[in-house]
């Protein structure tokens, strides 16, 4: 006998070998053993989940010779048929390969005709979100008076694609992609039913590798047994699918807690050399830093061999670092190669830190020392470069963000929201100083709080723009440091949006109160609909 894939060896048969989706199975055996059978279903989810393999044990629990039930004998004829797929009235259809409405017309054309064979007339339509818009109105007119002897299946993995006319017949169910340990856990089973030996590292790197699908981990385990040799080993499939091994995240975290330059870059080569997916580095480094913040904020101990290094990272870097290795996950597609993309974050994990308040040492923004975060190293305020952008920030304390001493004769005593009107900046510049608070202001340094949801406004053009206006202002260089923050008091475009809501609020009001106004609106059944201020 030919191999048959493990994938399609282990094909769900009834609903009881269905993984990880329970919440659909169970409303599933519900509504079969209470006979309270919808005439059209819509499965969504992405690739592997099991669309179409759970609509065809339901097709099966339909015709099973036994009766309508969750539980069909997979012996009688229409089980057996079904199970081999070529059961006379389970008719399915590849949405992607029949788009067109003649297709759809033809397909619905014996919808009237009772089965063949079975109870009822199946009809499994996957991926329904590609077909063209005559064939979903060709469609809609079947779901809209269906006859008792059809049911619809519908599988997608986009249902965003699919009319809400046909959505509002369905009842849908929204399949989950699957957790890696429960794929991890059915994988182990699968590989021991086939005499295959494993190992935990080998079976959790798969699972990861399918991201969510079952199907593509069986697949991948197929590949994996031939490239092991029949024995999955960790290290091994690492290598077959180009992901980090353990070991080598071990060597990237020594890297960090000792601020081994040297070390980390060696990694990062080998990595590279071995044609390593350097975003799944990053993806574990960030599971590894994740397991880590558990540990602080829980108190307890992380799972393998991660637990020596919890007295190595302090968990405010631990943080920072988990929100670096995600940035730069993001960014990658931007680096002119992925290696390029990788050690630059690299780079920032060893010289970025969270910088501590010098007064109450919490953490207050983000600056390197090099330190990379280690407990050892006392908290040390720091201060960004010039070309810096902090990434936190702390509000400041006073009432309308006072400047601090020196600052006063700059400003004369005149608010900030006045004093930038008589800056001369203009455009994405002027709008900057419009959505900031003052924080600090000196004859040397200017320091700004911008509303965090206007960052994207700032960027190093800007800050060469807004430290030679300063200057030119002050006479003298000044540094200018813009950090992007939670805004407390009022910026000065707020304060213009307010005021001149109130302002509307206040014409509005006189319209109202004004008797000519009224006598019209009563007379002529009217209503206020749009004011206008006068300019003066």
């Amino acid at each position: 006998m030919s191999y048959q894939v493990l994938a399609r060896k282990y094909r769900p048969r009834s609903f009881d070998d269905v993984v990880g989706q329970e919440h659909a199975v169970r409303a599933l055996v519900n509504a079969l053993d209470k006979d309270r059978l919808h005439h059209a279903y819509l499965f969504t989810g992405t690739r592997g989940t099991g669309k179409t393999t759970i609509a065809r044990i339901l097709a099966n629990c339909l015709n099973c010779e036994q009766g309508v039930s969750s539980s069909p004998c997979g012996a009688c004829e229409p089980c057996t048929e079904i199970i081999e797929g070529r059961f006379i009235d389970l008719i399915e259809v590849d949405a992607a390969s029949r788009t067109g409405v003649d297709d759809t017309r033809d397909l619905l054309n014996n919808v009237q005709y009772l089965p063949t064979r079975g109870r009822f007339k199946v009809y499994l339509i996957d991926e329904v979100h590609m077909l063209s818009t005559s064939s979903f109105n060709a469609l809609l007119k079947t779901l809209e008076e269906p006859p008792p002897h059809v049911k619809f299946l519908l599988a997608t993995t986009d249902p965003g694609k699919v009319p809400m006319t046909v959505l509002s017949r369905c009842l849908q169910f929204n399949l989950k992609n699957i957790l890696p340990d429960v794929i991890a856990e059915h994988l182990g089973s699968v590989l021991t039913r086939e005499s295959f030996d494993s190992d935990d590292v080998s079976l959790n790197v798969i699972a990861r590798a399918a991201d969510g699908s079952l199907r593509d981990a069986l697949s991948i385990a197929d590949q994996a047994v031939s490239y092991c040799g029949g024995s999955l080993e960790g290290d091994r499939v690492a290598e077959m699918l180009g992901t980090v091994r353990s070991d080598e995240v071990a060597r990237l975290l020594d890297a960090f807690a000792d601020g081994d330059r040297v070390a980390l870059f060696k990694c990062s080569n080998e990595l590279a050399a071995r044609s390593a997916d350097l975003a799944d580095v990053l993806a574990n480094l960030q599971r590894a830093f994740h397991e880590l913040a558990m540990a602080h904020a829980t108190e307890t101990k992380p799972e393998g061999d991660l637990d020596k290094y919890t007295d190595r990272f302090s968990a405010q870097w631990i943080q920072l670092a988990y929100q670096t290795c995600l940035m730069g996950g993001r960014d990658m597609q931007y680096a002119p190669d992925p290696k390029v993309g990788f050690e630059m974050t690299m780079i920032r994990l060893l010289d970025f830190e969270p910088a501590y308040d010098s007064v109450d040492m919490t953490p207050s923004g983000t600056a390197g020392n090099g330190s990379a975060g280690r407990k050892e190293d006392a908290p040390v305020e720091q201060k960004p470069s010039k070309k810096r952008r902090k990434t936190k920030a702390t509000d400041p304390n006073e009432k309308g963000s006072a400047a601090k001493v020196g600052g006063e004769a700059l400003l004369n005593g005149t608010p900030w929201h006045e004093r930038i009107e008589d800056i001369p900046a203009s455009g994405v510049t002027a709008m900057i100083l419009e959505h900031s608070n003052l924080v600090t202001l000196t004859e040397e340094r200017v320091e700004l709080l911008l509303d965090e949801s206007h960052d994207t406004l700032y960027n190093d053009t800007q800050q060469g723009h807004l430290e030679e206006i300063f200057s030119e202002h002050v006479g003298k260089s000044v540094e200018v440091v813009v950090t992007a923050g939670t805004v407390i008091e009022e910026t000065p475009a707020v304060r213009k949006q307010r005021l001149a809501q109130e302002r509307l609020d206040l014409a509005e009001s006189a319209l109202r109160k004004d008797e000519n106004v009224q006598s019209l609106m009563s007379e002529f059944d009217g209503r206020l609909d749009a004011v206008q201020p006068r300019s003066d």
